[in-house]
């Protein structure tokens, strides 16, 4: 399925929330779906998106938060999952834009690619539901489905497909992002 297309039919349908990104092209897509405050884009941090995400929605239990990252980042921080689960925050989706291939260093196969299946793995942790999407059909009932309360954290494999699109560059500066990000949920720049 065409990443950037999924990325914005689940943005349009995200009904506040605050969404984290994953390095590189996760971050690309969600910037080109329309750059926002209340976007926390993630530079140089590989592995730290869905812990980012599972701070965060400790810290505004009111709020709904949608990680947006890649195979890539979810294998380096596969214990992730295990952490998230134990935790079990009610308002954390995650959702992994699968290409099968680490595209950000050169479109190696990646372990998705060898027959890992983040979704199961998530499953086996103790999510609350896990899935695995392959059209963007399927991701317009998701993006229904990620309003309505959960029991526990959600995550989601969109099968996408392996290439390499332009760059849409979000801000690069990590302190104004923190600070634009922090002023959205009404808190003080420091």
């Amino acid at each position: 399925m065409d990443r950037r297309e999924a990325v914005a039919k689940l943005l349009a349908a995200r009904n506040g929330a605050l969404v984290v990104t994953g390095l590189g092209s996760p971050s690309y897509d969600v910037h080109a779906a329309g750059d926002s405050a209340d976007n926390y884009y993630l530079w140089g941090a590989m592995g730290g998106a869905a812990l980012t995400g599972l701070g965060l929605a400790q810290a505004q239990p009111g709020k709904r938060v949608m990680v947006i990252t890649g195979d890539g980042e979810m294998l380096m921080a596969f214990g992730a999952m295990a952490t998230i689960a134990v935790a079990a925050p009610h308002n954390l989706d995650i959702i992994v834009l699968d290409n099968q291939h680490f595209g950000e260093t050169g479109m190696q196969t990646s372990h998705t690619g060898r027959g890992i299946a983040l979704h199961k793995v998530a499953e086996a942790a103790g999510f609350a539901e896990t899935g695995e999407l392959r059209s963007l059909a399927e991701v317009d009932d998701l993006a229904l489905r990620l309003i309505e309360p959960a029991a526990g954290p959600r995550l989601f494999v969109l099968k996408i497909k392996a290439e390499n699109l332009p760059r849409s560059l979000p801000p690069r500066d990590a302190v104004f992002i923190k600070n634009r990000f922090r002023a959205h949920l009404g808190l003080g720049t420091c």
